[in-house]
This record gives structure tokens, C-alpha cells and sequence, in this order.
């Protein structure tokens, strides 16, 4: 470098002093530094007073939240309460003294699941019906004999008395396997087949028995008294057979009011006039 460059240079720098450099945040940026930090501590304040407010409306406590309770046996809840997910808990009982309530605006499903969450068993109450889906269902008293129970094979009523307080009786579509059958004290008893036939069977015997009343069987077209093996005995003070048929008078103008029973091969009744011997075989032509 030239002297003379040199010389007026170093001539300019101590005429204009030492330069000093300012370091910080001025102006604008100040300024919107200082908007932010207090924009910052009005939030802080308004969550907290939120934070606050929520604690004091909720009932926020050491030992729970409103009517929710953390106890050592568990969690416990005074007042209603509702669930929008579902609840898994291992027993749910009220306190002593007072009623357990579940509500719904639609219907209560209970779920037993398995290892594998699959469901095992499920009682349904809705608005329109009362569904269990089970293998078997069973209801017993507190001493544990059962009432009742149900499944794919057979139905038990365990009761020792079954009553039925329809008005148009019971219906069964199959058959009844029962060792009595007997109406309410001073009520009748009736056994009707509408459309089909009623037919009982019995391996020892079948005893129908009216003590306080009469006994009486009706049908349509046909009714019939059947013993393979054994013999039909009709044992009473007085039988009446009305509205039999009668055979031809043996003899003309005989106003005799004895008569005799009679039997068709088939099985037909008809009444003869008596005579010294047997008529029956005079009047077969009622048989044909």
C-alpha cells in the first residue's frame, strides 16, 4: 500500500472514533415480543381459572370425582349414573337397604364372554321381549331345588304344581308325558282335540276320576273302548246305553218290555226282545 493511502486512512479512522454494535431487540420486534409474552400469561391465567372451575363444578376430590368414589373394595357411585361405553366389571351390587336400577332408552344386554372374548351366554331385555341365549336356562330357589329349566333336548318344570290361568286353556302341538292331570278345586277339567284325534296311552293303566261330578266323553264320529288283553268292566248301580238300535219282534203284536242286549261281530249294540232263549240271532240283519 502506498504511504500516502496508508496515512489518510489511518487519519479518517481517528477523526470518526471507535464504532459500537448494539445487540438486543428493538423497534417492531419489541414490541410484538412483549404481545406475545402477555397474550402467553393471559392464556395461563384463563386455563387455570378453566382448570379450577372444572375441579370445583365436578366435585374433584382426593378420594374421587362427584359421585364416583374410590374406596379400598373398589369404586363406588352414589346417585345415578350413565355409561356411554361399555362397562367390564367383576360385581356390581347397590348399597344394603336399597334397589339396583338399569336403565336404558333402548334395551340392557348382559354378555358372558370367555378366554377368547367370545360370547358364552347373553340376556337381552328390550321394549318388545326378554331374550336369554344360552346352552341351558335354569331357575331355582334360594334352597337351590329347581323350578325350571330349559334346553335343546327337554323342558323340566321342577314346581310341584303346574297351573295354567288362560282363559282358552293350554295348547300342546306334540304330545304330554304326565302322571296327573287334574283341574283347581271346583273347577272342570277338559281335555278337547278341536281337529285331530286325542289319544292316551299309559304302559299300566289309565283311571280317569270324577269324585264331585260327572264324567263325560264326546266325539264327532266314532268312540271306542279297547282291551287287547284284558276285559272292559262297566261297574256302576245304573248303565244306560239310550238310543240303541232294535231288532224285528219275534212274534207279532208282543208289547213285552224286557229285552235283550246284544252284540255284532263288529262290535254294534243293539237291544232284542227277550224270549225263552236267545233272539240275538234272529235280528242279525241290524248287524249288516
Amino acid at each position: 500500500m502506498p504511504q500516502e493511502q496508508y496515512a489518510h486512512r489511518s487519519t479518517m479512522q481517528t477523526s470518526e472514533g471507535p464504532q459500537v454494535y448494539k445487540v438486543g431487540i428493538y423497534g417492531w420486534r419489541k414490541r410484538c415480543l412483549y404481545f406475545f409474552v402477555l397474550l402467553l400469561m393471559i392464556l395461563i391465567l384463563v386455563n387455570l381459572a378453566m382448570t379450577i372451575w372444572i375441579l370445583k363444578v365436578m366435585n374433584f376430590t382426593i378420594d374421587g370425582m362427584g359421585n364416583l368414589r374410590i374406596t379400598e373394595k373398589g369404586l363406588k357411585l352414589e346417585g345415578d349414573s350413565e355409561f356411554l361405553k361399555p362397562l367390564y366389571a367383576k360385581e356390581i351390587r347397590s348399597r344394603p337397604g336399597n334397589p339396583l336400577y338399569f336403565q336404558s332408552a333402548r334395551n340392557v344386554t348382559v354378555n358372558i364372554l370367555n378366554e377368547k372374548t367370545k360370547v358364552l351366554s347373553r340376556l337381552v331385555t328390550g321394549p318388545q321381549a326378554v331374550e336369554a341365549h344360552s346352552q341351558k336356562f335354569e331357575v331355582k330357589t334360594l334352597s337351590g331345588k329347581l323350578l325350571f329349566s330349559a334346553d335343546d333336548n327337554e323342558v323340566v318344570v321342577g314346581a310341584e304344581r303346574l297351573r295354567v290361568l288362560g282363559a282358552e286353556g293350554t295348547v300342546f302341538p306334540k304330545s304330554i308325558e304326565t302322571p296327573n292331570v287334574r283341574a283347581d278345586p271346583f273347577k272342570e277339567l277338559r281335555l278337547e282335540s278341536p281337529t285331530r284325534a286325542l289319544v292316551m296311552e299309559a304302559p299300566k293303566g289309565i283311571e280317569i276320576n270324577a269324585e264331585a261330578g260327572s264324567l263325560k266323553a264326546t266325539c264327532r264320529t266314532e268312540l271306542r273302548l279297547e282291551s287287547k288283553d284284558g276285559e272292559i268292566t262297566l261297574n256302576s248301580a245304573k248303565i244306560k246305553l239310550p238310543n240303541l238300535p232294535q231288532g224285528s219282534s219275534s212274534s207279532a203284536g208282543s208289547r213285552q218290555k224286557i229285552y235283550e242286549l246284544c252284540v255284532c261281530p263288529n262290535g254294534r249294540l243293539f237291544l232284542s226282545q227277550a224270549g225263552t232263549s236267545s233272539t240275538c240271532q234272529i235280528n242279525t240283519s241290524v248287524c249288516l
